[in-house]
């Protein structure tokens, strides 16, 4: 079947530095597959994003930057050799398939556990994730676990993680990712950066807006420095409060984020509007037409899209791409199916979600393979 040469979800695009055959983006998914120990992917996960690269831009699963970056059992990292040649694997497969993929780059912050990296967890202030809950896996099996009472970043260990965030963004690219998505939603620790409630600091990094933008601002400036602007891209999560997160003014707080993300030039602000738990955060039409004011660069939403959803969105104008998370775990050739008016899969196997091997993850059905 052919598709409409003005379909909105099938136009191609220019993201950066890339050139991307369509708007459609499979959002980033933890399923915690990585090769134990060391956190490092396999041919396993290339045959699984292969799978998907119909999709005009994958994004990774959330990678961390560091070992004080992980903050849930089983995921990838982006910090070692090994990992750098594990990953290549995956963007090696995704290329051949014609696919273009960026690397989530990704630091918990508070959301971590010291079963999982040995580490107390570290955030911008010394205040608990109430709630907050992560995968752990050590002598008494994989479970979820309550997150600890952090320790605050001192301004040294500030600056070198925004180090360790550029280092992971050149080896993204020694890996032959096509770019970078800085993890900034979600509770993790660039938002927990620039939220009121969980950055209570009263240096240069804390209190004031401009204060609280300060830490995604540098990261973002580092990591343009490191591989070029246009291959760093950030996912926000403004009205959504997840993990313990919570803001006094989200709509002023992350306009003053993107506006600051707007003098790096980084080529696309991702909005996360739904959580793994079900919570809902639309962005009110308000807030994405405040941000086409200051922000010139791709906006992508995700969260709990169709396909009659997603292209009305493109056809507000104040979209340019649109997400699909959770159906494309059971459907890995989404795009296509949109393209062609076919039917998903039914959803997946929640039980398949997080750790194992092929069931659940690259056993789905695909339209050519049931044909």
């Amino acid at each position: 079947m052919s598709f409409a040469s003005d379909d909105l979800l099938f136009q191609p695009l220019a993201l950066g530095e890339t050139m991307l055959k369509n708007r459609v983006v499979m959002a980033p998914m933890t399923r915690s597959r990585s090769q134990q120990p060391g956190n490092v992917p396999t041919a396993l996960n290339a045959e699984y994003y292969a799978q998907r690269a119909g999709s005009g831009l994958i994004i990774s699963e959330g990678t961390q930057i560091s070992p004080q970056g992980q903050g849930y059992a089983w995921t990838p990292g982006l910090h070692t050799a090994e990992q750098i040649a594990g990953w290549r694997l995956v963007t090696d497969a995704v290329h051949q398939a014609g696919g273009r993929i960026f690397a989530q780059l990704w630091h918990v912050g508070r959301m971590s556990h010291p079963a999982v990296n040995g580490l107390q967890p570290v955030a911008p202030s010394p205040l608990l994730a109430e709630g907050g809950m992560v995968f752990i896996n050590d002598q008494h099996g994989p479970r979820m676990e309550a997150v600890p009472l952090p320790r605050a970043l001192d301004e040294g260990e500030i600056r070198q993680t925004i180090a360790d965030y550029a280092q992971a963004a050149r080896n993204a690219v020694a890996a032959g990712f096509d770019g970078v998505e800085l993890h900034g939603a979600n509770g993790y620790l660039i938002d927990q950066f620039l939220r009121s409630r969980s950055n209570q600091r009263i240096d240069g990094y804390g209190g004031s807006l401009s204060n609280r933008t300060r830490f995604v601002a540098e990261v973002a400036q580092a990591c343009a420095d490191a591989i070029g602007a246009g291959r760093v891209g950030i996912r926000l999560s403004p009205f959504l409060n997840v993990n313990g997160i919570s803001d006094d003014s989200p709509h002023e707080t992350f306009l003053a984020a993107a506006t600051v993300l707007a003098e790096v030039g980084v080529s696309f602000i991702h909005l996360n509007e739904e959580s793994m738990v079900g919570a809902r955060g639309l962005a009110p039409e308000a807030f994405r037409a405040d941000l086409r004011k200051v922000y010139g660069g791709t906006v992508i939403v995700c969260g709990g899209y169709d396909g009659d959803s997603a292209r009305a969105a493109l056809g507000s104008g104040l979209v340019d791409m649109v997400g699909f998370g959770r159906p494309y775990i059971s459907t890995p050739d989404l795009a296509e199916r949109l393209r062609d008016g076919v039917a998903l899969n039914s959803a997946a196997d929640r039980t398949t979600y997080f750790g194992g091997g092929a069931a659940g993850y690259t056993d789905y059905p695909r339209v050519m393979q049931a044909a």
